[in-house]
């Protein structure tokens, strides 16, 4: 397994780095439009659609997608439209985590399946904006979500239990602590200070600038959370699914949906923030 994930790791960066620092977006933005595609046709199954409607589901993935950046959204800010989703994804996020497991499969088919493709527009809608704005405010978007993510797994195995009472969501992901949630915190706080004051054109330049230090520390904090927000809602979707993974197609790695969770929301809510 681990000789597995290490392969499948360094076959993504051997495509996804040229694609990310070629001297245009058109490469990483159509690369991210591949890997969002497969994430549509995942949830398609997950959500029992069947073969052939996931495949069409992934269709008008491409199909929106590809609209937008004929369209040029691409160059736009769409303040109007960050705010709508960033407010969507904190209200809708924190619904479905209070009604759980038991609650998903209550939610019409229909419904799930639209608002699942909504939600990888708006993050390939994201996540190519961030790439056409510069190569470093996306990494720094990415940056954050991975160092979250990387601080979490190590406070959890190391301090997982000791100081809180509680599992964070035992019935989503039993696996997951308070000590991590803080871990991860502690690691995108120390992340952007300190890329911050190395300087650059990053997420955190452009929001200290803007509104201060202070408030970009609280903002950095609240994409945090919202990137465990996105880890726990796939992880709800998954369960209701009796799946481990979403699909198979990063051996070693599981899905891409298992891959972009804490992506989903982190992306259009960091566009949100630097549009105003």
């Amino acid at each position: 397994m681990l000789k597995q994930r290490v392969i499948t790791a360094i076959v993504l960066l051997a495509i996804l780095l040229p694609a990310l620092f070629y001297k245009t977006p058109v490469p990483f933005c159509a690369l991210a439009l591949l890997m969002i595609a497969a994430g549509a046709w995942e949830w398609g199954r997950l959500n029992a659609f069947g073969q052939a409607g996931s495949l069409g589901l992934a269709a008008l993935c491409v199909l929106a997608c590809g609209l937008s950046w004929y369209g040029g959204l691409l160059e736009k800010p769409l303040p109007l439209l960050w705010a709508v989703a960033g407010a969507a994804w904190v209200l809708a996020g924190a619904w479905l985590l209070r009604c759980g497991v038991a609650g998903w499969p209550r939610i019409p088919r229909a419904l799930r399946l639209a608002g699942g493709l909504i939600v990888l527009w708006l993050a390939w809608l994201a996540i190519a904006r961030a790439r056409v704005m510069g190569i470093e405010l996306l990494l720094s978007v990415l940056m954050l979500v991975w160092v979250a993510d990387i601080f979490a797994y190590f406070a959890g195995r190391t301090f997982g239990g000791r100081f809180s009472k509680g599992k964070l969501a035992p019935s989503i992901s039993p696996g997951k602590s308070w000590e991590g949630v803080w871990g991860g915190v502690a690691g995108v706080v120390a992340l952007s200070l300190a890329w911050f004051f190395w300087g650059g054109e990053t997420l955190y330049s452009q929001l200290a600038q803007r509104h201060g230090l202070a408030l970009m520390l609280l903002a950095v904090i609240f994409l945090a959370a919202m990137s465990v927000v996105g880890d726990l809602v796939e992880s709800l979707v998954k369960r209701s699914a009796g799946v481990k993974d979403s699909s198979g197609l990063l051996p070693g790695h599981g899905g891409v949906l298992d891959r972009v969770d804490a992506l989903l929301p982190t992306l259009p809510l960091a566009m949100m923030l630097v549009s105003f």
